[in-house]
């Protein structure tokens, strides 16, 4: 529609351009003919009067002299008149003065037209000069000088008519003015035109913009309606068979994916049992040797029973794991709020850890000591997993656990030295059944969901868990939570990457260290 209007105005503009050039000319040419011919006739008629006259004394002159004014007055339709004798004569006593009813057509006399007429080459002469009209404003005129022989060798003298252009340019305007209003109405009318012409052509894309935008919020059911055009509607079929066949993907996925969380579920429910079963014929193995007078077991009967009671261990924490997986995804995750100190469960959970670490951990409370409304049982365990991951990737180096708060938050962050990881590595930190390095020994064991638990744990509370980490300088794993539930944005206390770090601007960690968003990550 812009392009249209640009190039019908800039058409319209040439064309009105053209027009009111050819008129005006047309308009001048016509009343510059107009004014010759009226001034021609009033040339011969002052001329023939003059023929006619035997005037031979000053007086008899004068009077001759102002009846050829007159003549020419009322021959002619413009009433500014000079009459002046050539320069450059004899002078001559008797000669009649100049005459003039226009001092304004005086002024408006070049020397050009005064040096034309004398050379009389051509029997009139015009030019167009400005006059002046009644108020004194400027308005067009055309000057026209012819020469009249007066009797008795009296001399020959100049007349000088002068014609104002002012109908003309009365009649130009209102010619301006017509064709201006006429452009905007075509302007309108063609911008008009073009809007409905837009809105008919381009419906179907439009409709087709809005089928795929609400398919693509979500809305299943859109399909793109039919325009009664044959290309459209090929295209409207095909879309909506497109549509159709993503909408049935998506519900077999759908029912795979409930089909496999079901399956979970059940799985680890029926594995309880004999599981159970095991870890007590586990414990009966386990009886006899305990007591006194109990069978003495060889080294490595001893070392199968203390095999098969860690085994079944974390065969237990894997079905616990996998639960509270499917239950995230099913939805039906419920959080038990109490008033909690995170400064004593931080510590609680070190203290249970310590003795895996050889004692090199260190809790820094420097805030945080007013109790929050969280689930005691989920912060425990996101932060007993955090500090357990320090323990196993930190390289028996010092790990330092920091509790601190704002007005709007508390954040706990987990700060190792160990062999970190590459921007890709952190990227699937949080993912289930991730490991950065499945081939290094694992001292604490683990089912690789522990990190994606305890994101879930994070989420549900209304808080985020994030990482930073970089090969050779270790890692930082930092929970924030709000002080409120229902709070949209906060900053977290602690930034993320650590301030014993030189800061990397092509890290994306670096960009947001030390804000936490709900709407981010």
């Amino acid at each position: 529609m812009t392009y249209t209007g640009l190039i019908t105005g800039v058409m319209i503009l040439i064309s009105g351009t053209y027009i009111l050039t050819s008129i005006g000319d047309d308009l001048y040419s016509s009343r510059r003919d107009q004014v010759l011919q009226d001034a021609a006739r009033a040339t011969l008629a002052a001329q023939s009067q003059l023929d006619g006259s035997d005037a031979a004394d000053r007086s008899a002159l004068s009077s001759l002299a102002n009846s050829v004014r007159a003549t020419v007055g009322d021959t002619t339709s413009s009433q500014m008149i000079y009459v002046r004798r050539q320069p450059h004569q004899p002078p001559l006593a008797d000669a009649p003065l100049d005459s003039n009813t226009s001092p304004d057509l005086v002024n408006a006399i070049t020397a050009e037209l005064s040096d034309a007429v004398m050379s009389r080459k051509q029997l009139q002469y015009w030019q167009a000069v400005t006059l002046h009209s009644a108020n004194g404003d400027p308005v067009p005129g055309i000057v026209v000088a012819s020469t009249l022989t007066f009797p008795s060798g009296t001399g020959t003298y100049d007349l000088f008519i002068g014609y104002s252009l002012a109908d003309t340019q009365r009649t130009l305007g209102f010619i301006q003015r017509t064709l201006a209003l006429t452009a905007l109405i075509l302007m309108l009318l063609i911008g008009a035109l073009v809007w409905i012409i837009a809105r008919i052509v381009f419906r179907p894309i439009r409709a087709a913009a809005d089928a795929s935008r609400r398919l693509a919020a979500g809305e299943s059911r859109a399909r793109m309606p039919l325009q009664n055009d044959e290309h459209f509607d090929e295209l409207s079929a095909n879309f909506n068979d497109m549509a159709d066949t993503l909408q049935a993907r998506i519900d077999e996925l759908d029912q795979v994916s409930e089909m496999q969380q079901r399956f979970v579920s059940d799985v680890s429910h029926e594995l309880r049992t004999p599981l159970t079963t095991i870890r007590l014929a586990s414990e009966v193995l386990q009886a006899p040797t305990a007591a006194p007078d109990g069978p003495e077991l060889t080294g490595s009967q001893q070392r199968a029973l203390e095999v098969l009671g860690n085994q079944v261990e974390r065969f237990e924490q894997l079905l616990g794991d996998l639960l509270e997986i499917s239950r995230y995804d099913a939805g039906r995750i419920t959080i038990e709020t109490e008033p909690t100190n995170l400064v004593s469960l931080t510590r609680e959970v070190v203290d249970g850890l310590q003795s895996l670490s050889h004692g090199l951990i260190e809790v820094r409370a420097i805030g945080g000591y007013s109790p929050i409304e969280v689930d005691p049982r989920r912060i425990r365990r996101i932060v007993s997993n955090l500090v357990g991951n320090a323990i196993e990737h930190g390289e028996r180096k010092a790990i330092v656990v920091t509790i601190d708060s704002n007005a709007a938050a508390v954040a706990i962050s987990v700060r190792d030295w160990g062999i970190g990881m590459n921007a890709e590595d952190v990227a699937h930190a949080f993912d289930r059944f991730w490991r950065a390095d499945p081939s290094r020994k694992r001292t604490l064991g683990g089912t690789g969901l522990g990190l994606a638990i305890a994101r879930e744990d994070a989420a549900v509370h209304g808080g985020l868990l994030e990482a930073w980490s970089r090969p050779g300088e270790g890692s930082n794993f930092r929970l924030t939570l709000p002080r409120r539930e229902g709070t949209a944005s906060f900053v977290s206390p602690i930034p993320l990457v650590p301030d014993d770090v030189v800061p990397d601007a092509g890290d994306p960690q670096v960009t947001g260290a030390g804000c936490a968003d709900r709407s981010v990550g």
